[in-house]
């Protein structure tokens, strides 16, 4: 089962393209619905056509976002944490030929490579929880294992430093 953990940041964004959709874009698509069926023949309305599909699109995003809100669990930064890796941290690693990658730990929800963020649900992300900083984590890839060291753990992102 995958986890349904998510970072206050992510819910907050998820939340607001929920109100987004339910409270303007859906309305103004609805209106734009009415305007194209007063015109009479709807078989032949591309106006109306392209709008009702656009229309679904937007009730099944609103359905799932609305059962998703619900159900994930906000993780916050706890004090405790420090030191460690857990979810929502920043983490940079390095491998033995010097290359140096950071990544955040996250829900599915927010996911976002080019961000570095990767889900809690992920072999990096498994294998990293509950280090410390000088760890040595190895990770299981289609080409094989991968060895890194931890060099940092932080609860911030690196760009704030």
């Amino acid at each position: 089962m995958k986890a349904l953990l998510i970072t206050r940041k992510g819910w907050q964004a998820l939340d607001k393209e929920l109100k987004y959709l339910w409270k303007e874009y859906r309305p103004e698509i609805t209106k734009k619905v009415q305007e194209a069926a007063a015109q009479g023949d709807r078989s032949e309305n591309a106006d109306y056509t392209y709008n009702k599909r656009l229309l679904r699109q937007i009730d099944g995003r609103v359905r799932y976002l609305v059962k998703r809100v619900e159900e994930l669990k906000i993780v916050d930064y706890s004090p405790q944490q420090e030191g460690k890796v857990f979810f929502g941290a920043w983490v940079e690693l390095e491998n033995e030929a010097g290359e140096v990658v950071q990544y955040r730990i996250v829900g599915k929800d927010e996911l976002d490579t080019k961000l570095g963020y990767i889900t809690i649900d992920s072999p990096m992300s498994r294998a990293l929880i509950g280090k410390q900083v000088d760890d040595e984590i190895v990770v299981q890839t289609p080409s094989g294992a991968k060895e890194w060291y931890v060099n940092k753990i932080q609860y911030k992102a690196f760009t704030d430093e």
